[in-house]
């Protein structure tokens, strides 16, 4: 494992003392933010008689099991080198999981029953990435799933016995296929295809059927299937051809046309649908402002829903998993302050029983409150984002982290954060910020974030951190940028094109030289890279604008303090792209300690890994920003 320690360190001893006598803030211990909730991702049976947790083991989260009323629990997976990344009941005896190895994002399937007898790895391929396209509810030994196996850039389906591992191909790749759809009955009837900047709907009517197309859209336009009607003849549809956000509509494959609106939201997009499977009934849908809201169009649902939120008052709470007959359920609750605690609901009863919190030594009390904010951009657009400023504080002249999402496709939510809460009691003002591109707020939003890496994106957050300077909420002496992914990118690009605004910078996994991270993108996502030029630029066709916004190239007008962090296993940015930035530093005399894990990939994911990587940033940020350091 490859450390190297920080040169920062020598002057912890001086940190201590000067910051710890500045206000009267609890200090929590930074440990308590980062390791392993006591219990967490909480499932139950199909039959309803057990329940299903994840806990620590040997410092990494595995699976137990125990049976509905009782407190034994049996530890069925024995992950030590890594967490299980993710599992299911796949029938009432057995439980399916999914596990990578360092970082490498080739999943392997595992398969092991609830008395953690009979394990058996489903998929013992090399440097093979296995997806679930259909755990096959109604059919207790099989599931379908679709693998990389023939090819590292296309994923055939195949059926495959949970028991035995025995498969069969039941759908082959011609080779451009990126995503399969079954109907209730478990048969693959829609596929999507690509050309790397558009996309074709395909459909067929029986498995003996050969596929035909349905539409043709550019990858601007969606149209994505969600689930066949429970007559398996019309499909749900996610749609904003014609329209500029995201609404739920019915469509008829054969017809190739849209038969009605379902639902759709004026300010931003429809997120995901609701319905009972026992019932065979849509019964909502959810989509995300600043908090997450619901529509609910059956009665059942909402009544369901309603009794919840008296029964657990002043916490957002959500329906996680249930029993095959939805009588029995498992309930969380979840708060910017609380990482949430998870209940076992009866309905018939209304009987609810508490069955763990995922993190009781985090006091709600200590900790902090994430308020929506909104901003406009230097050229008129509205940006939402999150601010949480420290407690006691009068939130003015404040010691600032600015925190870009990564992706850049995607967005921050409202919702408990550790790296938010852990900055925010160290003193900082944690200013989060839905940039130009973020999804959710409609086509036009997010396409016009197109090749706007470095330029309109970073303008975006830019006019952000002035927007608080303004208000006098940030010290413009004292403000930092921190993100992962794209957000390290975001945080090169801030510290090399403005480098007036911030005293210094952590970047984690980020991308420093455009043209090195397309190159090195994993070989299922080749099917994109047209599409990814679109968005970002072609290193042929756009290669003065990549190099003007690679920020590797601009390493001179880096003038603060550089932190960097990354995974020697990264499959999407490369470990490449952050030996560049920091070679190029050390010969400029900048202070930029960097922090390699060997056994890690996009993110610090183990235990001790994320201890040292929050330890190296808190005192970093101590160091150049003068906030509390443990």
């Amino acid at each position: 494992m490859r450390y190297l320690i920080f040169t920062l360190l020598l002057s912890f001893s001086v940190l201590y003392s000067q910051n710890n006598s500045k206000g009267n803030m609890h200090l929590i211990p930074m440990k308590d933010f980062f390791k392993n909730p006591e219990k967490a991702s909480f499932q139950i049976s199909p039959n309803g008689e057990y329940l299903s947790f994840m806990m620590p083991y040997k410092s990494r989260m595995n699976v137990f099991v125990q049976k509905v009323g009782s407190d034994d629990a049996v530890r069925i997976t024995s992950a030590e080198e890594r967490d299980i990344s993710g599992y299911f009941w796949a029938s009432n005896n057995r439980i399916v999981y999914m596990k990578d190895k360092g970082g490498d994002e080739n999943f392997h399937m595992f398969a092991v029953g609830i008395d953690g007898q009979n394990e058996i790895d489903l998929t013992p391929y090399d440097k093979v990435r296995v997806e679930i396209v259909d755990d096959l509810e109604d059919i207790d030994d099989e599931m379908i799933i679709s693998m990389n196996k023939n090819n590292p850039q296309l994923f055939d389906v195949y059926r495959i016995n949970i028991i035995s591992g025995e498969m069969k191909e039941i759908a082959k790749n011609p080779g451009n296929i990126t995503s399969w759809v079954t109907d209730h009955e478990g048969k693959v009837r829609i596929a999507t295809t690509t050309d790397g900047v558009n996309n074709t709907l395909l459909y067929r009517r029986t498995e003996s059927d050969e596929f035909q197309p349905v539409l043709t859209t550019n990858f601007k336009e969606s149209l994505s299937p969600l689930m066949f009607d429970f007559k398996n003849e019309f499909v749900y549809m996610l749609s904003n051809i014609n329209r500029d956000k995201l609404a739920i509509v019915l469509y008829d494959m054969e017809k190739k046309s849209e038969i009605k609106m379902v639902y759709e939201n004026q300010d931003v997009d429809v997120a995901n649908l609701l319905s009972s499977n026992k019932r065979k009934v849509i019964t909502g849908a959810s989509f995300v402002k600043a908090k997450r809201e619901y529509v609910f169009w059956d009665k059942e649902t909402q009544k369901e829903f309603e009794l919840l939120q008296k029964l657990l008052p002043g916490y957002e709470v959500t329906v996680i998993s249930s029993n095959k007959n939805e009588d029995k359920m498992l309930v969380r609750t979840f708060s910017d302050k609380s990482r949430g605690s998870y209940y076992f609901f009866d309905s018939k009863s209304e009987k609810i029983t508490k069955l763990a919190e995922a993190t009781p030594w985090l006091k709600e009390n200590e900790l902090c409150d994430m308020k929506p904010v909104t901003y406009k951009t230097r050229d008129g657009l509205v940006v939402n984002g999150y601010l949480t400023l420290p407690r006691n504080s009068d939130g003015r002249n404040l010691p600032v982290v600015v925190n870009p999402h990564g992706g850049p496709w995607y967005r921050d939510n409202w919702g408990f954060n550790p790296e938010v809460q852990f900055l925010a009691n160290r003193g900082y003002a944690v200013f989060q910020m839905n940039f130009r591109g973020s999804t959710g707020y409609g086509k036009q939003f997010w396409s016009c974030s197109f090749k706007e890496w470095g330029k309109k994106m970073q303008d975006d957050i830019s006019d952000g951190v002035k927007y608080l300077i303004n208000e006098g909420i940030a010290d413009p002496k004292r403000v930092a940028i921190y993100g992962g992914s794209y957000g390290g990118y975001a945080t090169l690009a801030g510290m090399t094109f403005t480098p007036e605004l911030y005293a210094c910078g952590v970047d984690y996994v980020g991308v420093s030289n455009l043209f090195t991270f397309m190159n090195s993108i994993p070989p299922y996502w080749k099917p994109y890279l047209d599409m990814l030029y679109e968005m970002v630029g072609h290193p042929e066709n756009d290669k003065d604008m990549l190099t003007a916004t690679s920020p590797v190239f601009h390493v001179d007008k880096i003038t603060s303090p550089l932190m960097v962090a990354q995974g020697a296993n990264d499959p999407r940015v490369a470990k490449a792209e952050s030996d560049q930035m920091v070679e190029a530093l050390k010969k400029r005399g900048i202070d930029v300690p960097y922090m390699v894990k060997d056994n890690e990939g996009h993110g610090f994911h183990n235990e001790e890994n994320r201890f040292d990587f929050y330890r190296a940033m808190e005192v970093f940020f101590g160091k150049y920003l003068g906030g509390k350091v443990e």
